[in-house]
């Protein structure tokens, strides 16, 4: 009985308690498919799935939300919760310091700060040491709050490309470490690239990332070349589909971009320097884009630290990060179906509703940002019968806030309430 009694406290605390039904009584519910308020509304939740929404009840245990707005819960398709952005001495220090263990009872942090934004659902494209996997799974067994994950466990890169973990390092360091190869996540040929993707798969991915350029923030001298052989990208993405993976792809470069939409990529990050040619190829193979303005802003910012960024990374920030936001305005424009993603790590967890504001002011309407948060997202997951809106049958996601987003996209920076799963996280 003492043991049971430790383990109720324990879910308690941390926000896990769950009533077998409840009533969740909206002042208006954003019916994200229609594009309109629904005044008064009781949204019935039983055993963590949406049961009915109906005119508002005010039954005697309901969650009282009358003077808030509610809408579904977010999705973010691109972060990286296992880590967080700091200068570089500080991050060379730990790179040789920290067990992976610390970094994973750090990223619990950044999981419940996610959380508590309101975005209930995430897709994680990238960790070493299987720590996106891990936390995953210690947020599906409720052993710590977090928003639903979604992980590409190691991204896939090639020697010497963004995401392998031995760039810029000394040669007694390289020798120390070994060779990355395909286990790593390090490949170069089609035939490494498969067994990359097949060592995903035994690691417990749900999808799978490959960065197809240079990055800003890797220590390279190139943010934005092609790291890949188009032969090389199909070989990974046919075998992912033997696998029931999507496949993203980390890209800057116009041709880099071009490569991996022609060889079938199901979403392009960032997509910084896309011309008209590749934003045309997008839109004829249904290619879906996912900005990340969050982080471009936030390395071009950081970049006019002197000593925030290494001196390979530092130019890189200054001139790639300011591009993305007016790439993304001709992307919207052009009709490319878009997915919210901000990159969250790259900047502080827990900010990543700043990306409505700056996808509005490069264009898009308040309505279109949060569908694209809730509704184009899901679609990208896979998930369109069980998140991105509130209707029965629906996983109970549930955030509120105070005001009307679609007239102040600013307002989603202070969410008030949030629900995942039919379990109340934070309360107004």
């Amino acid at each position: 009985m003492q043991k049971l009694s430790a383990l109720s406290l324990l879910f308690a605390a941390t926000g896990l308690a769950q009533a077998a039904t409840q009533t969740v009584d909206c002042g208006r519910l954003l019916d994200v498919k229609g594009g309109k308020w629904l005044e008064r509304v009781s949204v019935v939740v039983e055993n963590g799935s949406v049961k009915s929404v109906g005119p508002m009840t005010q039954g005697a245990d309901h969650i009282d939300l009358s003077k808030h707005s509610c809408m579904p819960g977010f999705i973010d398709m691109h972060v990286h919760l296992t880590g967080e952005t700091q200068k570089q001495v500080d991050a060379l220090r730990e790179s040789i310091s920290f067990d992976p263990a610390d970094l994973a009872y750090r990223s619990v942090i950044y999981a419940d700060r996610t959380l508590k934004a309101g975005f209930t659902t995430v897709r994680d494209l990238g960790a070493a040491d299987g720590l996106n996997v891990s936390l995953k799974r210690a947020i599906a067994t409720g052993a710590i709050p977090g928003p639903r994950m979604f992980t590409a466990g190691k991204s896939i890169a090639t020697t010497g490309g963004h995401a392998d973990p031995t760039n810029n390092y000394s040669r007694r360091f390289t020798r120390a470490l070994g060779t990355p190869g395909p286990e790593d996540g390090v490949v170069n040929s089609p035939e490494e690239g498969r067994q990359a993707v097949r060592a995903r798969y035994k690691e417990g991915a749900d999808l799978i990332k490959v960065t197809a350029t240079g990055g800003v923030l890797s220590q390279a001298r190139s943010g934005q070349n092609s790291q890949y052989t188009e032969d090389e990208l199909r070989a990974i993405i046919s075998t992912a589909r033997d696998y029931g993976f999507r496949v993203a792809a980390h890209a800057h470069g116009n041709e880099g971009i071009k490569r991996a939409v022609r060889a079938g990529i199901d979403s392009v990050e960032h997509g910084t320097m896309m011309d008209e040619e590749t934003i045309g190829l997008m839109k004829k193979h249904g290619t879906w884009y996912v900005p990340t303005i969050s982080a471009g802003r936030f390395v071009a910012d950081k970049a006019k630290e002197a000593d925030y960024y290494s001196p390979l990374v530092r130019p890189k920030a200054a001139a790639i990060g300011p591009q993305i936001q007016a790439t993304f305005g001709r992307a919207y424009k052009a009709g490319v179906k878009i997915a919210f993603g901000t990159d969250a790590g790259v900047f502080p967890h827990g900010e990543n509703a700043r990306e409505f504001a700056y996808m509005v002011e490069a264009g898009m309407p308040p309505l279109e940002a949060i569908r694209s948060a809730t509704l184009g997202a899901a679609a990208l997951l896979d998930q369109e019968k069980r998140l991105g809106s509130i209707e029965p049958g629906y996983a109970a996601d549930i955030i509120a806030v105070s005001g009307d987003p679609l007239r102040d996209v600013t307002i989603l920076q202070q969410v008030q309430f949030v629900m995942k799963d039919g379990v109340v996280y934070k309360k107004p």
